[in-house]
């Protein structure tokens, strides 16, 4: 079983053989210097596996962020915004004072406590938004309002991705596949904004 799951992380869930296009890769990736002790991170830095959480190498500085995450293969997983100094030993996020997270139970989380219950539960293939504008943190949900904010985030924050039990996520920093939020952009590095 677990063979099958890590061949899915490395290969992906296609039989595709076709080479894409080269581009300019975004610098932006997860961070393997801040990520779990049994986190695997492929896909050039986009795609987490394994068991635990693992940050972006870059906070989200530029007043209106925007991130999605699609969940490629079920399992337990947690999409949000941590700070450093979060546990990354964990399947889900929100567990501490450090996150803020949606986990695959449909609970969004913060330092252990329910913040919201989501309706309608994230399937795989699904692909989930995240917002943040340093005011208010929301969650998107195949381009929909999940409406549930999140307010009272301070701080330096970077985006955060939890998997365990066979959870696949990618991290789409760009070439978005919803629409982000009117005056919602990709995440810059902090150069760039100069």
């Amino acid at each position: 079983m677990m063979f099958c799951c890590l061949r899915n992380c490395f290969d992906g869930l296609g039989f595709a053989t076709t080479q894409a296009p080269k581009r300019e890769r975004n610098p932006i990736i997860l961070d393997t210097t801040h990520m779990g002790n049994e986190v695997v991170i492929v896909k050039n830095g986009l795609r987490i596996c394994g068991s635990g959480g693992a940050l972006t190498n870059a906070p989200l500085i530029q007043s209106k962020s925007y991130f999605e995450v699609k969940v490629q293969q079920n399992g337990i997983w947690g999409v949000g915004l941590a700070r450093r100094d979060t546990n990354l030993n964990v399947a889900v996020g929100g567990k501490d004072s450090e996150s803020w997270a949606l986990d695959s139970d449909g609970i969004i989380r913060h330092n252990e406590q329910e913040l919201h219950k989501i309706q309608n539960p994230v399937q795989e293939g699904d692909v989930i938004g995240v917002s943040y504008d340093h005011i208010e943190l929301n969650f998107y949900l195949n381009g929909e309002s999940m409406n549930a904010p999140i307010i009272g985030i301070k701080g330096r924050i970077y985006p955060v991705l939890y998997v365990d039990d066979g959870a696949i996520l990618d991290l789409i920093l760009e070439n978005f596949i919803y629409t982000p939020p009117v005056g919602f952009e990709k995440i810059m590095l902090e150069q760039s904004l100069l």
